[in-house]
């Protein structure tokens, strides 16, 4: 294949512009017929990652990326930068498990390049921790997927991936001694249904998610049908027993809890990623019952230390509810309802022995109201405006573990007691950050989408920021999945901010940041509305002279990139750069995938006439147009993602390349070595980041300090 070059000019603003050279991409059209409607696809030949000539153009176009990328003056300034600030941030621990009076952890400590799995036994004092596995000394490209320590704290499992695969087995160690047993499951994990681990009440063995082996199914079945196994230490994989009995759907992702004994067993079923849950106990004796179904709109459950079910609900609450019943035997027609639905959103809930912490969501900053066990409030966390407080596990009593930080002020773990009912900061859990936002504010505007929904746009900007039109904006938004976009602190818009410009985050539907009707406003035959609310925000902030849109950017990934994918081509006149990571952008091939078949109850499938219809009206692969001047765009994937396959960004790249080969550049990044993103070493992190960071700022006319 012929080598692929790049000419460069100055233009009279002093950025870089680039007319690139790409690599010839042959369309070997493709004729599907979906409900009389026939669709052309030039480029289903890009979806074999296994084909040598596949491979050979991923990597042309990554020569195409580098003669981009490499010559901008930002990115040297930007690696240094980012590799300062990443490299040097405090350590942070997370994915907190209290069991028999030990704490186990993960701890994330620049500049290692993943995460390690420690134990130790007071929050206050982290410095009797002991790691139990550290990633680091073996290979920066091995990552723990998830963990689980048995109920008397001797042992722990854990679920090992390489390459940001998500394709994990399950490991056991031996707290005592530190050393690992022989025993070791495979297929635990898949970025299809996720994976999960909880042990038996007297640690003699873990339940376990399994996915099909062998000749249990069809190979095209390899990655569904996750059931619930037992593993026996010190015996065989191949002997380990399925318990549960239940036909889950093909596109179960379940998940496993236990109380804190061990004696009773929760799974939680996930009919894929639309936001149906199903529920079922096992007591001790081994008998399972069904709890709750899809129609009970159930959506979380906690085995309580009271011997009851405590739960959050959405019949007929959709800003949620929060439900009681007994554990032996569960009858869900027998529920007591403790907090009612309020004007707030709940998002989540810990039960400790006499108190219900429960987390509400409120269009994006959330805060955590407490209550008794019988419903009665007795008051709040202390929390400052548009920030994020959640709960992060129970200790001992009431005592919990609260993390809170905001767009201004970092992230921060706290012990709260009810004796005196004081948060007490807990440095050891998360150290000191060396930069800060004294210099920031946050303004928090409400856009106007199509449909005349107002929609929350939180803007980060230096203060005394001139509303002149010659800002350079980076506009952020995910919106899909029920899933909130809360206040975070972000490194990276440090630099951003530095370098002249202004962060804009927005609260689209699609997220459950007003509840499940804001979710279900946002998805299956609804989606565009999500693009509307995007659409909206950016040219609220055009109106209101943040921006104009030759200086305007946007960035997400996964259903964040299909949202990019959707306002570069409903409104290629709004922005003049893109950022899409891992996005969604075939919307008639997603359901062809693994894990696309997952995403079926949230997007739709092609095999329903109308969610057809509406897949296809808004697909962006679909709605190119030839000749269209469309904005600059940057796409970054990884070849091991099993969650967003990697050929929607090869097509994309390849359809915008062709439909205006002479305009704006499009650049396709595709890593070998990383995934969806979960498990990416920080080193490789530190590279990613650069890299879009310097496209988006020279296509912005921005300089790195």
């Amino acid at each position: 294949m012929a080598s692929a070059v790049i000419a460069l000019a100055v233009s009279a603003a002093g950025a870089v512009r680039a007319a690139p050279a790409y690599p010839p991409t042959p369309r070997k059209p493709v004729v599907d017929t979906y409900h009389n409607t026939q669709v052309t696809d030039d480029y289903r030949w890009l979806e074999d990652g296994s084909d040598p000539a596949v491979r050979e153009w991923s990597q042309a176009q990554l020569k195409v990326a580098r003669a981009y990328l490499d010559p901008l003056p930002q990115l040297g300034v930007l690696r240094r930068k980012l590799a300062d600030l990443y490299k040097t941030a405090p350590h942070r621990y997370y994915a907190f498990k209290q069991v028999n009076g030990a704490l186990f952890a993960m701890k994330s400590q620049p500049p290692r390049d993943q995460p390690v799995l420690v134990m130790m036994k007071d929050v206050s004092d982290a410095k009797d921790e002991r790691v139990l596995f550290d990633p680091n000394s073996r290979d920066s490209r091995l990552s723990i997927d998830f963990f689980s320590p048995s109920a008397d704290g001797r042992y722990v499992a854990l679920a090992l991936s390489e390459k940001g695969s998500e394709d994990g087995s399950a490991h056991v160690i031996d707290t005592r001694t530190g050393e690992a047993l022989p025993d070791v499951v495979p297929r635990v994990q898949y970025p299809t249904g996720g994976g999960s681990i909880a042990w038996d009440e007297q640690a003699t063995g873990f339940f376990y998610t399994r996915y099909p082996q062998g000749i249990e199914r069809p190979p095209e079945d390899a990655n569904f049908y996750q059931q619930v196994f037992f593993h026996k230490l010190g015996t065989p994989p191949a002997q380990d027993q399925y318990v549960i009995r239940k036909a889950f759907p093909r596109i179960a992702e379940t998940q496993l809890t236990t109380t804190r004994d061990g004696r009773f067993l929760l799974a939680t079923v996930a009919n894929g990623d639309g936001g149906e849950f199903a529920y079922y106990l096992r007591n001790p004796s081994g008998r399972w019952t069904q709890v709750a179904d899809h129609a009970d709109k159930i959506r979380t459950l906690e085995l309580g230390p009271d011997g009851r079910i405590y739960g959050l609900s959405l019949k007929d609450a959709p800003r949620g509810k929060i439900i009681s019943i007994a554990m032996d035997p569960p009858e869900l027609m027998k529920a007591v309802t403790l907090v009612p639905q309020g004007e707030g959103v709940i998002e989540s809930f810990e039960v400790t022995p006499s108190r219900l912490y429960v987390g509400y969501m409120v269009g994006g900053p959330s805060e955590v109201r407490m209550f008794d066990l019988q419903g009665e409030s007795v008051g709040m966390l202390p929390a400052e405006p548009v920030s994020s407080t959640m709960v992060g596990t129970r200790l001992e009593g009431d005592e919990v573990i609260v993390g809170s930080q905001s767009y201004l002020r970092p992230f921060a773990w706290y012990r709260y007691s009810t004796k005196d009912g004081q948060l007490v900061k807990l440095p050891d859990l998360a150290g000191t950050q060396k930069v800060n936002f004294d210099d920031a504010e946050v303004v928090r505007e409400m856009a106007t989408s199509k449909d005349g929904t107002k929609v929350p746009v939180n803007i980060i900007m230096r203060k005394g920021t001139k509303r002149d039109a010659n800002n350079p904006v980076m506009l952020y938004g995910y919106g899909g999945y029920g899933i909130n976009e809360r206040p975070g602190f972000s490194l990276r818009n440090r630099v951003w901010l530095d370098a002249g410009g202004i962060v804009a985050i927005v609260n689209l539907r699609g997220g459950g940041e007003f509840g499940e009707e804001w979710h279900l406003a946002g998805n299956l035959l609804r989606k565009q509305n999500v693009f509307d609310d995007m659409i909206g925000a950016a040219q609220h902030l055009v109106d209101r002279g943040y921006t104009k849109p030759a200086k305007l950017g946007a960035m997400g990934g996964s259903n964040g990139g299909l949202l990019m994918g959707a306002i570069l081509t409903q409104r290629p006149d709004l922005f003049r750069a893109i950022v899409c990571h891992v996005g969604v952008l075939d919307m008639l091939r997603v359901e062809s995938t693994p894990n696309g078949a997952f995403n079926v109850t949230e997007y739709g499938t092609v095999r329903n006439p109308q969610q057809f219809a509406a897949l296809y009206a808004y697909s962006p692969l679909h709605r190119v147009k030839d000749g269209t001047a469309y904005p600059a765009v940057y796409f970054a994937t990884g070849e091991n993602d099993g969650r967003v396959d990697p050929f929607h960004s090869r097509k994309m790249a390849a359809r915008l390349q062709a439909a205006n080969p002479n305009g704006r550049p499009i650049l396709l990044r595709i890593d070998m070595n990383t995934g969806h993103g979960i498990g990416t070493a920080l080193s490789t992190r530190i590279e990613q980041d650069a890299d879009w960071m310097a496209f988006l700022m020279n296509e912005l006319g921005m300089t790195a300090r």
